[in-house]
């Protein structure tokens, strides 16, 4: 070869000593993007632990709170038993007694129930027939507006603004 045409192999031997090799450039960078690689993999599978034990957390407060729900409600209704079984407990008691001690622990069990947003649906005649409340058990003829309760024959309840059971009421027949 010519001395003014350089091989690209004689380049100036400064030059080579300080400029990595392509290769050795492209292997550094494998190397940093497989150690960021890793990093990422071990926040990935950290992250994904951490949503399995919230999941899991999770999930055992929901079997505790369904197996604890009634819980309160059951404690709520003890002074109700201790009632009636000291109702009962009275031999010789007078119907008075008997109605009063009945009387007493009928309060006390709404209490509890009330306590616990059980709540009565008793409408009174004349009120709008509600579907989602009430069910008709049949139309009657009577002087008051048609579809609107005539008796009650049943009370309903509602839980937390959740219907229970629907009241079972007659209903004003059109005229």
């Amino acid at each position: 070869m010519s001395e003014n045409n350089p091989s690209p192999d004689s380049s100036n031997p400064a030059e080579a000593a300080s400029a990595p090799a392509p290769e050795q450039e492209l292997a550094a960078q494998l190397a940093e993007l497989q150690a960021k690689n890793a990093e990422l993999a071990d926040l990935y599978l950290r992250a994904q632990a951490d949503v399995q034990n919230a999941r899991r957390r999770a999930d055992e407060e929901i079997a505790k709170t369904r197996k604890f729900a009634v819980e309160a409600f059951a404690e709520s209704l003890l002074p109700v038993i201790d009632s009636l079984e000291a109702g009962l407990a009275i031999p010789n008691g007078t119907v008075e007694q008997i109605r009063e001690g009945s009387e007493a622990t009928l309060r006390q069990l709404k209490s509890a129930l009330e306590r616990h947003k059980v709540v009565e649906i008793n409408p009174a005649a004349g009120t709008k027939f509600d579907p989602g409340q009430h069910q008709a058990i049949s139309m009657v003829p009577a002087d008051q507006e048609a579809n609107t309760v005539v008796t009650v024959l049943q009370k309903g309840y509602l839980i937390a603004e959740r219907v229970l059971r629907p009241a079972l009421v007659t209903v004003a027949a059109p005229k």
